[in-house]
């Protein structure tokens, strides 16, 4: 982390090379809300609402981005520019798993009378079935948050769905006296054809003591897609596992999509300030 040190008028600036994921947007106070990263000798990890100089920059950015920018110190003033997208790069391993992605990813992407889902927009309703073999529709939630990620059970890779999972877990924990009141967690698997109920039933003990307001879900492979698809989720076998694409996504209480985090570089604690940030939006 670089730190430049400057003196202007007697007074002490500081820039910060930093970064986090964005909480929310405040256009008409040029500001936006961040989960930042620590600073190594600065500042802990934490939220910070961050004033812009220019409120143009404000326009390419939405929640659940992750972003570098510099932080700007000038005694008790402090601000942000120089703010850059940080793009999730493909999750595949090797280069020719890389383009088989793209390549599914072209052949997936719904036509153009069904564009895909974007930020503000109600989320299709979709009924899966749980661990317990009971049927789960999304509706069934308006008034709470949801938040959406997918798996598969046989995942090997301890950065992909095993990390997803992780992320879920400590949502669980940290937002306990509000699961399925305020927060509902469901992790989809794309692999209805081995993640059978029971399956996930099992899978669910390694993550949870009380599934309250947190389901694991599968179902018909055709309701499963279609459950991937709205979300730009694709999966398919490869000798025996399964390459995929990761996303979480976070449904606010009147059923539109706040936030569609793709990849694994956020934090839990980063994702769970999101959350928290889209849950007291809606108080």
């Amino acid at each position: 982390m670089l730190l430049f040190v400057l003196v202007i008028t007697g007074v002490s600036a500081r820039t910060y090379r930093a970064s986090g994921l964005v909480l929310g947007i405040d256009p008409a106070h040029r500001a936006l809300e961040v989960s930042c990263q620590a600073i190594p000798g600065y500042m802990d990890a934490m939220n910070m609402t961050i004033s812009v100089h220019d409120g143009k920059v404000l326009e390419s950015l939405k929640p659940g981005m992750s972003i570098e920018f510099k932080l700007n110190v000038h005694g008790a003033k402090v601000f942000a520019d120089d703010i850059r997208i940080e793009k999730y790069e493909n999750p595949a391993q090797e280069p020719m798993a890389a383009r088989q992605l793209e390549i599914l990813d072209a052949a997936t992407t719904p036509p153009p009378h069904v564009p895909p889902l974007q930020l503000g927009e109600v989320v299709p309703d979709f009924t899966l079935i749980d661990q317990n073999r009971q049927k789960v529709r999304l509706s069934e939630f308006a008034g709470k948050v949801v938040a959406i990620t997918f798996i598969y059970t046989r995942c090997p890779l301890p950065n992909f769905c095993f990390r997803m999972s992780s992320n879920f877990s400590v949502l669980d924990r940290r937002f306990a006296d509000r699961m399925g009141k305020d927060l509902v967690l469901m992790s989809i698997t794309f692999d209805p054809e081995h993640d059978t109920p029971e399956a996930l039933a099992d899978y669910a003990q390694t993550w949870t003591k009380d599934t309250t307001g947190w389901h694991f879900l599968t179902g018909p492979s055709a309701a499963v897609q279609s459950a991937c698809t709205a979300f730009g989720v694709t999966a398919w076998q490869d000798e025996g596992l399964m390459t995929h694409s990761l996303h979480t996504v976070i449904v606010d209480r009147r059923g539109r999509m706040a936030a569609n985090l793709e990849g694994n570089a956020y934090t839990a604690k980063q994702l769970g300030d999101l959350v928290e940030a889209v849950i007291r939006r809606g108080d």
